[in-house]
């Protein structure tokens, strides 16, 4: 049987998809002047993006070593998009937050997104957008205590 007469699973379509989305952002993010950026920063970038948090709170977001965790904010960090600070409550902890790269960084991704949705939209139309998103949040939520889970990297 074809693939195309077969259903194909919703995980591989969301893998598709998701490829298909991050490969449009990072070829965008490049057109704009943004060359510096590797798709595991996005983990990290969330992560930060509602405050400072230590190494050891990325790693267990991420579901990485603090080790890994750590490599991947020292490139960051080296790269201007964030940086350590003492941790107010424990002076042998850093916190690490955005800079102010780090914040135009993230409003560009947010724009970009924007842009590659209304993109689909032209194809879908804006409703079935809305409604796809709709449905991806009920589903999330259901599945995880009424919270969006956080974005991290696949095992």
């Amino acid at each position: 049987m074809s693939e195309a007469a077969e259903t194909v699973p919703l995980a591989r379509l969301f893998a598709m998809a998701y490829g298909h989305l991050i490969d449009g952002l990072h070829a965008r993010l490049a057109e704009q002047g943004w060359h510096d950026v590797r798709p595991a920063f996005g983990f990290i970038l969330l992560a930060v993006r509602s405050g400072p948090i230590t190494a050891t709170e990325i790693a267990a977001l991420m579901g990485t070593t603090k080790q890994a965790a750590s490599k991947l904010v020292t490139a960051m960090d080296e790269a201007g998009y964030v940086q350590h600070t003492v941790h107010p409550g424990d002076s042998r902890a850093k916190l690490v937050g955005l800079t102010r790269r780090g914040q135009r960084l993230l409003a560009a991704v947010d724009q970009i997104y924007r842009d590659l949705e209304a993109e689909w939209a032209k194809t879908l139309g804006a409703t079935r957008i809305e409604h796809l998103r709709a449905d991806l949040t009920t589903v999330l939520r259901a599945t995880h205590q009424g919270q969006l889970p956080p974005v991290r990297p696949t095992p």
